[in-house]
This record gives C-alpha cells, structure tokens and sequence, in this order.
C-alpha cells in the first residue's frame, strides 16, 4: 500500500494540493453553517394528536401530561426540554433525552404524546420536508 502512494505522489503539483484543500475547506464551512437548526423558542406538546401547550424555554418547568396509558412528564429546563418519564413499554422518547434545537421531535406513541421545539431556523429532515 505503501509502494502505490509512492507512485502517484510525484504526479500531484502544487495546483492540485490547493484544489484539495479548497474542497476541504469548503466541506467544513458547510458543515458548520449548514447542518445545524436554529435556537429553540419553544417547546410545544401533544396529546392524542391535539395541542396540549407551548411552553417557553427561558424558565425550568416540569409538565404532565396525560394519555391513554398515564401521564407522561416533560421537563424543560432554559434552552431545552426532554420526556422525563413516560409509562411507555420501550421508553423510546425517554431515551432520546434532551432536545436542544429547533426542529427536534420526541414521540411517546403508545401514549400518543410528543415533544416538539420550535424556532425560527428548525431542521429540515425527510419528515417535515
């Protein structure tokens, strides 16, 4: 493997190193303006399909909510929010812990509860596109 880089090494001239790093140069500044969501605004929870509040995130907060299986609890704390318990079998959205950018979901669909934060620049996904 070794011997193969030795081979194609002198073919590379000066132009072609710029290019390279060009490209990745590119590629970081992508990845760090691109492929993140906004700061959340709020969070916003549902039951059973339909709006059970928004809550803002500026101050800790601890709600339960209610579904067919118990009461879920979320617990929001400044600039994020979380399931802090669901009596879900699989505890999934428990799991997923906090939620820090606009755009993130946790769903507790046994009890049909979720989780949503809301802001102005959310991400995009193949789910809300």
């Amino acid at each position: 493997m070794n011997n193969r880089l030795a081979d194609w090494l002198p073919l590379v001239r000066p132009g072609d190193w710029l290019v390279i790093g060009a490209g990745l140069a590119l590629c970081v500044v992508a990845t760090v303006t691109l492929w993140r969501g906004g700061a959340p605004d709020k969070a916003v929870v549902r039951a059973g399909g339909e709006l059970f509040g928004e809550y803002g995130l500026s101050a800790p907060q601890r709600i339960e909510v209610p579904g067919p299986l118990g009461v879920s609890v979320i617990e929001i704390q400044p600039g994020r929010a979380r399931v802090a318990a669901d009596p879900g079998p699989h505890q999934y959205c428990v799991r997923q812990g906090w939620l820090t950018q606009a755009g993130a979901v946790a769903i507790c669909a046994p009890n049909q509860v979720s989780l949503s934060l809301s802001g102005r620049n959310g991400q995009y996904d193949s789910l809300n596109y």
